[in-house]
């Protein structure tokens, strides 16, 4: 087997990671655009990668390397400035990217929601309220009118263990509340807005929608690869408490209309029709494997290459993830963020030689080519990140991009990564 002709070669970005422009054209101040010092170096999301403004700049780099695909996100900040409000210069921002890509030959791909709460929104409690599930769907639906008859795929949020464990448990994260106790009305908050998208995407689409979400979903790798070490390996990712809370606290409600068994008290049996609204496909975003969090004993990480975060760089990560998913879910499954940080520089001629990168893409896409070798349906992969851009709290030193940005000048390269992926993405679609 090969890869379909119709297999979605792409990259992905984040609107705040990228656009810049953080005030401009009636747009409202988001959580990150006030996350102040909790960024390393003192940055922040003003700039950026100025994207909002040089967007025709980089959609021809993306036609450059051939990419069929783009997924990128809306920043609610725009549509939305204030309660009740559509901001019809944010909407055009987004038509007029839409039809850069299309004009490009390449498809649009969106994410309704990648972190980006606006600030009225928090100070009225944010994901704790469950007032957010009908502003989020005021905005959805002016998305869903501006754009929807250009746009096919839809991803509801991205990373919802992310953005709820981290900004409203631990606090690490914008808006940085520690506040174990709502974990659970913000978790059902989120699923419920999910499902309520979802049928909302349905109802109102212009184009016949292709609707999922993309999951920070990294599975198990099994210690071995017999029946018993594969059906291990399943229960670590989706029922051992990291992999309960990584994985099918959120995927159990929505693929399959059930409760984990943490939330099998907060969700009723009508939360879980409406959040099992059905979807089309999982996106799924991995980076490495989570056995160095369940079982270190087992999994000697010492010796494997590590990016410039200290995460693991191991491509097997990938496949299982992909066919846990798939054979616990049997929903297609899309990758919707797969990538690297580095310390990535532009050498005296003018090159980013970024072979590690180039090594991380020919391992991990093998893996994947594995799973549709074996009759998994994958349906693309979106490779984190098309450029390099501000990795939240980590500021703008980690460097995920198959494009590199000189933060000074704005100066975009393509790395020697960006043309293998190229190169990649011809040899495949032969």
């Amino acid at each position: 087997m090969s890869f379909p002709k119709e297999f979605l070669w792409g990259a992905a970005s984040a609107a705040t990671q990228i656009e810049g422009a953080w005030n401009e054209d009636g747009k409202c101040p988001s959580i990150w655009d006030v996350a102040g010092n909790h960024i390393k170096n003192g940055d922040n999301t003003f700039v950026a990668c100025d994207h909002y403004h040089r967007y025709k700049e980089d959609v021809a780099l993306m036609k450059e390397l051939g990419l069929k695909s783009y997924r990128f996100s809306i920043n609610w900040c725009r549509i939305v400035p204030e309660q009740g409000k559509i901001n019809e210069k944010g909407l055009m921002f987004y038509s007029n990217l839409v039809d850069e890509l299309i004009s490009s030959g390449i498809e649009p791909m969106i994410t309704l929601y990648h972190w980006d709460l606006p600030l009225w929104m928090h100070k009225l409690g944010g994901w704790k309220n469950s007032a957010i599930i009908d502003e989020f769907l005021f905005y959805v639906e002016a998305v869903i009118d501006a754009l929807s008859d250009r746009v096919k795929y839809w991803m509801t949020i991205n990373e919802p263990q992310v953005f709820i464990m981290s900004a409203y448990v631990i606090g690490n994260f914008a808006p940085f509340k520690h506040a174990i106790f709502s974990y659970k009305k913000c978790l059902r908050n989120c699923l419920l807005a999910h499902g309520k998208a979802v049928k909302l995407i349905r109802q109102k689409a212009k184009t016949e929608p292709v609707i999922g979400l993309a999951m920070a979903s990294t599975t198990y790798i099994p210690d071995s690869f017999d029946e018993t070490g594969i059906k291990e390996a399943a229960q670590y990712s989706f029922e051992s408490t990291v992999g309960e809370g990584s994985n099918s606290v959120y995927m159990d409600p929505i693929a399959l209309g059930k409760a984990s068994p943490s939330m099998a008290k907060k969700l009723s049996a009508e939360d879980l029709k409406i959040i099992s609204e059905p979807i089309d496909f999982i996106g799924i975003n991995v980076y490495q494997p989570s056995n160095p969090l369940i079982n270190k004993k087992k999994y000697n990480a010492e010796n494997l290459p590590k990016n410039s975060l200290g995460w693991v760089i191991d491509g097997r990560c990938l496949y299982w993830t992909i066919r846990h998913y798939y054979e616990r879910y049997h929903l297609p499954i899309m990758v919707t963020e797969n990538g690297m940080a580095g310390n990535d520089s532009v050498s005296t001629d003018g090159t980013v030689d970024d072979m590690i990168r180039v090594k991380f893409l020919d391992d991990f896409i093998s893996e994947m080519e594995k799973a549709v070798d074996e009759g998994i349906p994958v349906i693309g992969y979106q490779h984190w990140s098309l450029m390099d851009n501000l990795e939240w709290c980590e500021g703008y030193d980690p460097r995920f991009g198959i494009i590199h940005i000189d933060y000074n000048t704005q100066k975009r390269t393509i790395k020697k990564s960006g043309w293998h992926y190229r190169d990649i993405i011809r040899e495949k679609s032969e």
